[in-house]
């Protein structure tokens, strides 16, 4: 039997000349900006153009462009690896990343897929807890253009799968040991969402509180907090704010290790985000050590999760 997993995820710029249209795709997205739709398309375009040289400045920090695609096409290959290796050869396996924002995006992988033509497909986000900004809208733009014939399976979430918190819970312990001896605080940073997005019904908020409890029960004896990174724009944004938890850390003479535990790869709010500037305002703060810790990436015990549930979804 082949099966096609089609591995979604959001993107990233890759040169400084895509900034732009990256955002616009971005913004484009009724899942983002929520508005009706004859004023979307021209008020994408003008908040892209207002952003772009900012965040152009931040893809320089990085080499000009977001090392999310590569990351990603790794998470691919070592799922289908874990899936082969472990009683997968009865099935060939093939992973396909998807894109929301910018290339390959749905358009191309589609037609990848279908002169792949496989006998099951499965949906896999590479975000582990739902949200309608994420999981939702790239499912929406799947079934706009995927018409396949063939029994199709949706993962929808995995806020508590084994393996996603074994590979968390490893990392996590790897930056409190290389935080060493003193008051330590571990926080949980997600990435944030408009306030009313949550209170319209978005499980996002509860789910990456579900994961940070979980991490946290696993090890034990933790001083934590959940807070969120990322916000743009003039809404009420879901907090307390990772900046905000930083001062208060700070205030409470505590050192940080911080673990981004709704992203499965590096990109810019985490590279730039988490990596130089709120390391220079833990710095300012007078926190006397920041421990950030990498995301789950290819894992073991991360990638043997997704093998999981992808043999439960087939």
């Amino acid at each position: 039997m082949k099966v096609a997993i089609i591995l979604f995820n959001l993107g990233g710029p890759d040169s400084l000349e895509a900034v732009e249209p990256f955002l616009r795709n971005l913004f484009g997205d009724p899942a983002i900006l929520r508005v009706p739709s004859f004023v979307r398309g021209p008020l994408a375009r003008f908040i892209a153009r207002r952003r772009a040289p900012k965040a152009q400045g931040i893809y320089a920090q990085i080499g000009g462009s977001s090392p999310i695609l590569g990351q990603t096409e790794a998470q691919a290959r070592a799922l289908e690896e874990a899936l082969a290796n472990d009683g997968g050869e009865r099935h060939e396996f093939r992973g396909y990343v998807c894109m929301r924002y910018w290339h390959p995006m749905t358009p191309a992988v589609v037609k990848s897929v279908e002169r792949f033509a496989p006998d099951r497909i499965v949906l896999l986000p590479l975000y582990p807890q739902y949200s309608t900004a994420t999981t939702a809208s790239s499912f929406q733009a799947w079934k706009e253009l995927a018409h396949f014939k063939v029994p199709t399976s949706e993962i929808a979430d995995y806020p508590l799968e084994p393996g996603f918190i074994a590979a968390s819970v490893a990392l996590v312990n790897e930056g409190l040991a290389q935080a060493g001896e003193g008051p330590t605080r571990v926080l949980f940073s997600a990435h944030g969402l408009p306030e009313r997005v949550i209170k319209a019904g978005d499980p996002y908020q509860k789910q990456v509180e579900q994961t940070a409890g979980a991490i946290a029960s696993a090890i034990g004896g933790l001083d934590w907090s959940v807070c969120y990174q990322s916000r743009v724009g003039p809404l009420k944004w879901i907090g307390p704010s990772t900046e905000a938890e930083i001062e208060r850390a700070a205030r409470d003479g505590k050192g940080i290790v911080l673990y981004p535990l709704s992203f499965v790869s590096e990109h810019s709010e985490t590279l730039v985000e988490l990596d130089i500037e709120y390391r220079e305002l833990a710095e300012e703060k007078g926190v006397h050590t920041y421990v950030r810790v990498p995301t789950v990436g290819t894992h073991p015990h991360f990638i043997a999760g997704l093998a999981r549930l992808v043999r439960h979804a087939l």
